[in-house]
């Protein structure tokens, strides 16, 4: 072991240990509260943008509950409100706007309310300072690089009378051993990487999330041991870029590596990940998957644009033909394969023919569902400063055009499913009804059919009778395991 190992190890442990001081007072103080007034304190978080803000917010729930906060689903009932949010796209922010205004008539007739923001938005100086002066009300603000610091920054806020703020501009050493108190016992996020290198010319991430940090296989998969021995069904492997993974490690392992050890742990009937850049990713990896019979035969490898030209102002480092070939290999490897992709209509620059060329390219991939944005402006980023930005309204007349294509394209897809029997991991009720179940099939379709509770996270085979418009809908054929 390193000296440097030693020290990270170390500081770890002392991090650990600070942090069940300050839960234990927070404890102590909401305790007594319930003691004096017989009603538990009560906390909520509002979570916007990717999976990475998701699973944070797993770990701030689960310092909560250790602190005595029982959750709820409502402002009104909340004696904390944390708001973890997104700056991808300027709608994000919109939206944590709006909540932060809607807040402040409950801060002015609750004054014991505490409001904490956190997350990518606070990564940027600018936002930070609109915060302070602004939103003057918000109690506690703190960035990506120090959720663990948590526990110490809320101790700090309950005691003073000013607004705390906290944001790391630099990203710290991966810290293992935080609590997760997962969303879905059936389900769980395992990430195996932070941050991201690529910069693309559009994205503020690799400022926010920091540059890449690449956890030790052996964490990963003693986390992942431990859940398929608590029941987890599924995990889904995330990182910023996952192909990625591995670059910062003295012993090289890469992603491929990876997942051929997942594969391995018992247990577990299903592996996913994302996200995945279509520069990074490798004959290997798609080899890696179609011989592993855990990994879903499922990619999501965001295109973002269908024009050479774009791609390389967006600094994206591969070729509309360097994607095709990947989605051709993979489709030769695994025929089955679901792929999903992103899109950015109306980047600086693009001319019709540019988008003509990503139309052309959503014609020849057929993918099975697509994730379409309009560029955002994002400050700080190179695309920001671009001449020749796209008109909102030239912007908003390129999505509906090419949804008109796309749209009718997945639901053709959809329906050759009809008659075919699939196998699904049974998740939950469905949106809709609590009398039908929904799951997903291997290559990561949705689908609900009438069954009982007690099937959800079983594995089943079930006989598609109604392919919808995103959706599948079917009859229950046998229970598999």
């Amino acid at each position: 072991m390193s000296k440097r190992e030693t020290l990270h190890i170390e500081s770890m442990e002392t991090l650990l240990n600070t942090n069940d001081a300050h839960i234990r007072y927070i404890k102590q103080v909401n305790d007594q509260h319930y003691q004096e007034l017989n009603q538990k304190r009560k906390a909520i978080i509002v979570t916007y943008g990717c999976q990475m803000n998701e699973h944070d917010s797993e770990k701030l729930n689960a310092m909560l509950m250790d602190m005595g906060y029982d959750m709820t689903k409502k402002f009104d009932d909340a004696d904390l409100i944390i708001f973890n949010t997104c700056c991808v796209r300027e709608n994000a922010e919109f939206k944590v706007y709006g909540n932060l205004g809607h807040v402040k008539k409950l801060k002015e007739t609750r004054k014991d309310l505490i409001l904490a923001v956190c997350g990518c938005m606070m990564q940027q100086p600018h936002i930070v300072t609109e915060i302070k002066k602004k939103y003057k009300y918000v109690d506690l603000v703190f960035g990506t690089h120090n959720i663990q610091n948590f526990p110490s920054l809320l101790e700090e806020t309950l005691k003073s009378d000013h607004q705390v703020v906290e944001v790391w501009e630099n990203e710290g050493d991966v810290i293992e051993g935080l609590k997760i108190n997962r969303l879905k016992e059936i389900k769980a996020y395992v990430n195996i990487m932070y941050g991201c290198d690529n910069f693309c010319s559009y994205c503020i991430v690799p400022h926010t999330r920091g540059r890449e940090r690449s956890r030790k296989p052996e964490d990963i998969l003693e986390e992942i041991r431990q859940l398929a021995s608590d029941g987890t069904k599924e995990v889904m492997l995330l990182g910023q870029n996952v192909n990625s993974y591995g670059k910062t490690l003295e012993n090289k392992v890469d992603f491929a590596d990876l997942l051929s050890q997942v594969n391995a742990i018992e247990g577990l009937e299903r592996i996913r990940f994302m996200t995945s850049h279509p520069k990074d990713i490798s004959r290997k990896l798609i080899d890696v998957m179609a011989a592993s019979d855990k990994v879903c035969e499922y990619l999501h490898l965001p295109v973002q644009a269908g024009s050479n030209s774009v791609l390389k102002m967006m600094n994206r480092k591969y070729t509309r033909e360097q994607y095709l070939e990947t989605i051709r290999y993979a489709r030769e490897k695994m025929p089955e394969v679901g792929i999903t992709t992103d899109i950015i209509l109306g980047f600086p620059g693009e001319t019709e023919e540019d988008f003509l060329d990503t139309m052309r390219l959503l014609d020849e991939v057929k993918y099975d569902a697509a994730f379409t944005y309009l560029y955002s402006k994002r400050t700080g980023t190179p695309a920001a400063t671009f001449d020749e930005q796209v008109s909102e309204d030239e912007k908003h007349e390129r999505i509906k055009r090419l949804l008109e294509v796309l749209n009718p394209s997945i639901t053709e897809k959809l329906s050759h499913y009809k008659d075919q029997v699939v196998e699904l991991l049974v998740e939950d009720f469905a949106k809709t009804s609590n009398e039908k179940l929904m799951g997903r099939t291997r290559n990561n379709m949705t689908v609900t059919f009438e069954g009982k509770p007690e099937l959800i996270g079983k594995l089943v085979s079930v006989k598609i009778t109604q392919p919808k418009n995103f959706s599948l809908h079917g009859e229950l054929v046998a229970v598999i395991r």
